[in-house]
C-alpha cells in the first residue's frame, strides 16, 4: 500500500489523449490501483512518471467507491515496479506490519 500523487495520462481506443491527478493506492510488481476523480475505460493504455521511472500499462477495472474511482492498472512488459526502481513516498509493505505479540 502506498500514498503518492501522481500526473497519469491516459488514452481509450478513441484515440483522445487524456490527463489527470491520481493517488497511487497500491503497487506490486505486476500492476497498481489509482484513485481518480473520473472514470477510465477498461482497456485505455495509462502512462506516469514518478521518480525518473516510466510506468506503462492498461485498465484492467475502474470501479466507483465511496471517494472516486479506482483504477486496476496491469503493467506492460518492460514496466515492471521493484522498490530498487522507484519507493513511493508513503509505502508500506504488509508484511513489516507484526501483529503485536501476547504475554
Amino acid at each position: 500500500m502506498c500514498a503518492d500523487m501522481i500526473r497519469v495520462r491516459w488514452m481509450p481506443s478513441s484515440g483522445k489523449s487524456h490527463r489527470a491527478t491520481a493517488l497511487l493506492e497500491d503497487i506490486s510488481a505486476s500492476g497498481a490501483c489509482l484513485q481518480m476523480e473520473s472514470s477510465v475505460p477498461e482497456g485505455s493504455i495509462v502512462r506516469w512518471s514518478s521518480a525518473g521511472k516510466e510506468f506503462e500499462g492498461h485498465v484492467r477495472y475502474c470501479e466507483y467507491r465511496d471517494i472516486g474511482y479506482f483504477v486496476g492498472i496491469e503493467f506492460r512488459e518492460g514496466s515492471k515496479w521493484s522498490a530498487r526502481a522507484y519507493e513511493p513516498q508513503h509505502l508500506l509493505d504488509h508484511q513489516d506490519v507484526a501483529e503485536p505479540r501476547r504475554n
